[in-house]
């Protein structure tokens, strides 16, 4: 099954020209300009289904909603529906805003046409939920300005959404407000692509995975593994001798927290260095990431594989496989 997704969201475009299944209607497939018809996609291999015909399938979409935090949205939502695209089953996205907070580097239009605020989805359930990443990890989580609406989203995710999966500053914000694990300062920012263990590889999340696979990681802060197992309803299941911390689950599932960034496309590491690069006294050339450290080469990717399973298996068997047919019966 392909992957519903608004109408005109800058990301159908992108993602078609990759290959990737995704479902427009007729009339989007029109106003996003795409170079071919219905019958010229097909023979790229490029699934197309018209909204019409998704419909009358006999099957319940799995309603995934994704609160992005990062501050280039556009390239987060591209990054995260290329990952949720990779399964056969029906998915529906939307996207989350915070009242509190206005981004400053994505225009104003693009979130009315895609985003609805917190208090328009609170009575509303959900499969899936994916909170990213934001860029304030240098404040304590109580000094950020929009702490109280996204603890409140937290809450209110622990009874309408089956599983949630947490990113970076949002697993390190997850642990300290559901489990009170506190964040420490990084004397240099962890930053490449690191290797990481599966430390319980029989768990579903790991189906088909290697004894080891690499993650990119960029951050300031980390969590530590002394906190996280001294604590009896946190799992530790991923961990690496370099960065530390990979994964911890929690509730059975029904809550994973990512350290790192497997949704980071090839690129994306190249681009924060190249931001950053001379400006921050914290910040090297991100390890392991392009071919003899070299950052005039191209960069080397080698998660995508993992990256792809990992959301394949979250989402066949911690969000499929648990969540009720009657999406009302989420408690």
């Amino acid at each position: 099954m392909p992957l519903r997704i608004p109408d005109k969201l800058p990301a159908i475009d992108i993602l078609m020209r990759e290959n990737i299944f995704v479902m427009v209607s007729r009339l989007s497939m029109k106003a996003v300009s795409l170079p071919a018809s219905f019958i010229a996609l097909k023979s790229r291999y490029i699934f197309v289904m018209d909204s019409s015909r998704a419909t009358t399938q006999d099957i319940r979409p799995l309603r995934i909603v994704v609160l992005n935090l990062m501050p280039l949205k556009i390239t987060t939502e591209t990054d995260l529906i290329r990952l949720l695209s990779n399964t056969p089953l029906q998915l529906e996205v939307s996207f989350m805003k915070l009242k509190s907070h206005t981004p400053k580097n994505t225009p104003i239009e693009h979130m009315m046409s895609f985003y609805e605020d917190f208090d328009a989805m609170r009575n509303q359930k959900f499969d899936g939920m994916i909170v990213t990443g934001a860029p304030v990890e240098h404040l304590p989580f109580e000094e950020v300005s929009y702490w109280a609406e996204v603890t409140e989203i937290f809450e209110w995710a622990k009874t309408h959404v089956t599983s949630a999966l947490y990113i970076c500053w949002a697993a390190q914000a997850g642990l300290y407000y559901h489990y009170g694990i506190a964040k420490h300062p990084l004397n240099q920012k962890m930053f490449g692509v690191f290797e990481q263990t599966p430390l319980l590889p029989l768990l579903p999340i790991f189906r088909g995975f290697d004894n080891r696979f690499n993650m990119p990681h960029s951050r300031h802060t980390e969590v530590r593994r002394e906190d996280i197992v001294q604590n009896e309803d946190l799992t530790l299941v991923v961990e690496s001798e370099c960065s530390g911390v990979g994964m911890v689950m929690a509730r059975g599932g029904r809550e994973f927290f990512i350290m790192g960034h497997l949704e980071y496309a090839p690129n994306t590491l190249d681009t924060e260095f190249k931001r950053d690069w001379g400006k921050r006294a914290d910040v090297s050339v991100p390890q392991h990431y392009y071919p003899n450290d070299d950052p005039t080469l191209p960069p080397l990717v080698t998660w995508r594989a993992h990256a792809n399973l990992l959301f394949s298996n979250w989402i066949n068997y911690y969000v499929y496989q648990e969540t009720p047919y009657n999406i009302n019966d989420i408690r």
